[in-house]
């Protein structure tokens, strides 16, 4: 039988950490499903589109992957695409409470779906898609923390150049 996690997340933007936690669960599982969360309640810097694009761009290496976009209910989605795990990534004790909660709450509701937690690379442990919009927005250097692909959205989305400059 086919083992399927899914990988939710809002990806606005995908950074290098999660791109390391997608190629590091897709040695581990038959199929990831990477799945960008439409929240009504935020507003995203790109749109559901651009995000799986860039996506599409950073992961065109990894065969076992399928990213689609998705709203409501995490383990419903889940039970719909048949998977029995999802992966999600912490980098802090402030991220274990969180997840720790989402996921409790998660298996209340399905006891079809269990949570996997994932420590990123160390060099991605305090990397997030917030911060990196902030650096960013200011034209501070990204290099590194993003795919190009990303990088060159970044610049365009906040026209600037973010060449030679230092991270903060």
């Amino acid at each position: 039988m086919e083992k399927i996690a899914v990988y939710p997340g809002s990806f606005d933007p995908v950074t290098n950490g999660h791109i390391d936690l997608i190629q590091r669960s897709a040695a581990l599982f038959d199929k990831i499903v990477v799945a960008i969360l439409r929240n009504s309640g935020k507003t995203p810097l790109f749109s559901v589109d651009e995000r799986r694009e860039m996506l599409e761009s950073a992961t065109r290496d990894v065969s076992n992957i399928v990213i689609t976009d998705f709203s409501g209910l995490l383990v419903d989605f889940a039970e719909r695409i048949s998977a029995t795990v999802i992966i999600r990534g912490i980098r802090a004790i402030s991220d274990y409470e969180y997840e720790l909660q989402m996921a409790l709450m998660n298996r209340r509701l399905s006891n079809r779906v269990e949570t996997v937690f994932m420590l990123p690379a160390e060099t991605y442990s305090y990397l997030s898609s917030k911060l990196v919009k902030e650096i960013a927005s200011h034209g501070g250097a990204i290099s590194g923390l993003v795919p190009k692909e990303v990088e060159r959205r970044l610049r365009g989305r906040f026209n600037n150049s973010t060449e030679g400059k230092s991270v903060l």
